[in-house]
């Protein structure tokens, strides 16, 4: 059987149900300098990135908006120095689940949280980890108790940043 795909509905998955790899777009060479470039500088202007990447600017243009279209970009951002902004301590925070929980609810408690910065889901004993930023030792303490409280929490394991050599790709700080 021949099958055409539809206009505005993206292809059906080309692997098989047992292959692992998710399915993504097709991304070529220009399209990944593209999306490095832009990770090196958001700001960049089509010009600038045609130039680097030796094509015409509306034709990067093009190519950014498919992948910002197709969720492959999913935004932009400003990179601030936290100290400069009152943000004096980083924590990285696991979490231990109790044994019947939520995870929906229990995500959406951890994200209600002002201070929870990033959070990634993990394997081990911590089902999740947390950068946590806070102005001060105090903030962290208060941070790490309203974790504990939230329900699905069993408990949490704390280490406190020191210093940062790099955060971001490859130690990018622009």
């Amino acid at each position: 059987m021949i099958t055409h795909p539809v206009p505005g509905r993206p292809r059906a998955d080309p692997h098989t149900p047992t292959d692992p790899r998710p399915w993504r777009p097709p991304i070529d060479a220009v399209d990944e300098q593209l999306i490095d470039l832009l990770r090196a500088n958001g700001r960049a202007s089509y010009a600038e990135l045609a130039r680097q990447v030796g094509l015409s600017a509306p034709a990067v243009h093009e190519r950014v908006g498919k992948l910002e279209g197709s969720g492959v970009i999913t935004g932009y951002t400003a990179l601030v120095d936290p100290p400069k902004v009152g943000l004096g301590v980083t924590a990285l925070v696991g979490v231990i689940e109790s044994d019947q929980v939520d995870d929906v609810g229990l995500e959406e408690a951890m994200s209600a949280l002002p201070s929870v910065e990033d959070c990634w889901r993990t394997a081990g004993s911590e089902g999740y980890v947390l950068k946590v930023r806070v102005t001060d030792i105090p903030a962290l303490e208060d941070t790490i108790s309203a974790l504990n409280r939230i329900r699905g929490v069993a408990r949490t394991r704390t280490t406190v940043v020191l210093s940062t050599k790099w955060e971001g790709r490859h130690g990018r700080t622009e």
